[in-house]
């Protein structure tokens, strides 16, 4: 992992880029930075371009306030469930101990830079409060603009950020290192460690410490799924029951990590079973959608009709189950599917499903952060085509119903929210004035006319 910092705090270089950055903030005009036409030469490349994703965000300097995703129950939910959760242990005994009396805090966030916990010296806490810097507060680039979490979620690699060189202008009395946390058999990004203070968070030692301690916890994420997984192994396989209890082992796996199904967005789902995770082909991540979304099974006629958009042959979904089986029994034998019905022994979090759950509780922000696209997108199978409907449909009701403009604009990114019309006008309505959002929507909107009625 490539060390990105800016110089030794106190020394004549720090002091030279301070004076810079804020020379910078002076003149800043977003619309020139946007274009590459503002002159911000003082700046740290990394940081300069994150000025301008800022900007493209429209994230506003002078706000000085981080927007609060959640609250209340549902962050105490979302952080129950989140992978995070059982490192936690690890991040407090080598990072959120030491900082109590250090003036330093101690940050942890999900892969979309919203805190999930904040901790460390209890002054510092209050100061921090001022700006939002609290648990359930977004601290991405598309809503603050360039700071150490969110920039490191963005570059995916570990990084430090210096008083103004800050985008947010509140923030610029701080300073701050983050390291992205890489699941530790997936690789796949799941959160970012931050530790936030004055120029002591920057320091290069600090940097060190923060990257040791993320690469502790990944071990301890590792030592504890296989440990897990070899206890599940070696208990004998309990049948789920008619009623849907499940074991005590099962339950307790699932209090450290749930077997899961990646379909949202991508043509090949991704399949972790026991902290193991394997690429499927089309064929079969269809397969796994589809059973995945009928836990009870099905008959090999309705797989097959749920499967193959015209008459599909039980001959071939046979020789698919035989192919699938042998690439789950790779990474658990106890999960290869059963027949007569075709169906799951294991439960499976599939993330169309997750989406679906946050939104029957009403979490629509939550969905809209787990949603990456459609389901499989390019599938024509039958009953991944339903699925597919089902999700992006209810998502889309329950933005259009009780979203906020910022949620409404992120899901308008989407491709298949590419041509939404309605969406743009219901983003205008809630809007203020005087916002600067607004012109980006008006010239959307202006360019779905042109398109539409070319």
């Amino acid at each position: 992992m490539r060390k990105v910092h800016p110089p030794v705090p106190g020394s004549d270089a720090a002091e030279l880029l301070q004076k810079r950055a804020l020379a910078s903030h002076e003149s800043l005009n977003l619309d020139s930075l946007l274009s590459g036409a503002e002159d911000v030469t003082g700046l740290r490349r990394l940081v300069r371009e994150s000025w301008q994703r800022s900007a493209s965000f429209q994230a506003n300097p002078d706000v000085p306030e981080a927007p609060l995703a959640m609250d209340g129950d549902e962050l105490e939910e979302y952080r129950r469930q989140h992978p995070l959760a059982a490192i936690m242990p690890v991040i407090k005994k080598l990072l959120v101990q030491p900082s109590h009396d250090s003036g330093l805090l101690v940050a942890v966030g999900d892969d979309v830079g919203r805190l999930l916990w904040v901790d460390g010296d209890p002054v510092m806490q209050r100061r921090a409060e001022s700006m939002m810097f609290v648990a359930g507060a977004d601290w991405s680039e598309a809503s603050v603009g360039t700071s150490a979490p969110g920039t490191a979620l963005a570059l995916g690699q570990s990084i430090q950020i210096s008083g103004a060189e800050h985008f947010k202008r509140s923030v610029h009395p701080w300073s701050c290192t983050a390291v992205p946390f890489h699941d530790p058999d997936s690789g796949a990004v799941l959160g970012v460690v931050d530790i936030t203070g004055t120029e002591t968070a920057v320091a290069p030692h600090t940097l060190s410490l923060v990257e040791a301690t993320v690469a502790a916890a990944q071990a301890q994420l590792r030592i504890e799924r296989l440990q897990l997984a070899a206890a599940v192994r070696e208990k004998p396989r309990r049948r789920t029951s008619s009623s849907g209890g499940r074991s005590s082992a099962a339950a307790h796996k699932g209090a450290l990590y749930r077997n899961s199904l990646q379909l949202l967005g991508r043509d090949q789902a991704l399949l972790s079973i026991d902290g193991r995770t394997v690429a499927l082909s089309a064929r079969h991540s269809e397969i796994l959608a589809i059973l995945g979304n009928h836990p009870a099974g099905l008959s090999a006629d309705d797989l097959c009709a749920q499967l193959y958009p015209g008459e599909g042959s039980a001959v071939t979904l046979r020789a698919e189950m035989v192919r699938l089986r042998k690439v789950i029994h790779e990474l658990s034998p106890d999960a290869v599917p059963e027949s007569r019905p075709y169906r799951l022994p294991v439960e499976l979090l599939p993330d169309s499903g997750q989406v679906l759950s946050c939104l029957q509780r009403g979490a629509h922000r939550i969905a809209l952060e787990i949603y990456k696209g459609a389901v499989l997108p390019r599938s024509e199978a039958p009953g991944v085509v339903q699925l597919r409907e089902r999700v992006s449909h209810l998502l889309r009701e329950a933005l259009l119903s009780d979203g906020s403009a910022d949620s409404l604009l992120q899901y308008a990114q989407l491709p298949e929210a590419r041509y939404d019309v309605d969406l743009r006008l219901a983003v205008l309505k809630l809007l203020p004035p005087r916002s600067p959002k607004r012109a980006a929507v008006v010239a959307d909107l202006e360019r779905l006319e042109t398109e539409l009625t070319a």
